[in-house]
């Protein structure tokens, strides 16, 4: 699929639910994602106080203070603008395999193990990339969807396979023994096959139920002409 034909999906009411849906089940990630960076300015700042009011203040370590505050206020800025492109995805963005999976457990990880689910990366390097949109909304509805209908304790496995004309995806659950987790309920409402599919179509991506496991297909992302 070229970046052009990814432009012009058009996006069904069916799809702009699921997409809500989506974005209100990834909202308390996000919120942690942002504060994750944050936190640590306001330490920082607390003991700088304390080193500025001593009789003699140590100037050097005042100054590494200070660069520590700019190091996490950076970080903290490029987090706010990579969640925003969540809400808004960059026009014609790509994205290889694994550094796909990576950033989208990244933002999940922590809420699925509260959860009683263990996701583990199976992900080999891959040189082709796909829409980052598509690969980010329909990969995450999945596992919100295995998640969703399977029961905890769990492990979900993701691999990936390159093929001709698309990138395959594998989200394969099992059960496992172990605790179930203590996480209250979902922020909002579970995400359904029919979100799934919802979402797939929107973006051109195939997606298929093989037993518990959900398999999807992602077109490979051309470079325009």
């Amino acid at each position: 699929m070229t970046d052009g034909a990814a432009r012009n999906a058009v996006a069904t009411p069916a799809a702009e639910a699921a997409r809500y849906a989506l974005l209100r089940r990834l909202a308390p990630s996000m919120r942690h994602h942002l504060v994750v960076n944050l936190q640590p300015i306001g330490m920082v700042h607390e003991v700088l106080q304390r080193r500025l009011n001593a009789p003699q203040p140590n100037l050097g370590e005042v100054h590494d203070g200070v660069h520590k505050i700019n190091g996490y206020a950076r970080a903290a800025l490029a987090s706010c603008l990579d969640v925003v492109t969540w809400l808004a995805p960059e026009d014609g963005a790509r994205i290889n395999a694994e550094r796909g999976v990576r950033e989208c457990l990244s933002l999940v990880q922590t809420s699925f193990t509260f959860r009683g689910f263990i996701l583990r990366d199976d992900v080999e390097p891959s040189a082709g990339e796909v829409s980052r949109q598509a690969f980010r909304n329909v990969f995450t509805a999945a596992l919100l969807y295995v998640t969703d209908t399977n029961a905890p304790p769990a492990e979900i496995a993701i691999s990936t396979q390159p093929g001709n004309d698309a990138l395959a995806v594998t989200i394969a659950v099992k059960p496992t023994a172990g605790e179930q987790g203590f996480a209250t309920a979902p922020s909002y409402r579970p995400i359904t096959w029919d979100d799934l599919q919802a979402l797939g179509a929107a973006d051109s991506v195939q997606v298929e139920r093989q037993g518990d496991d959900v398999r999807i297909s992602l077109p490979w992302a051309l470079a325009s002409a």
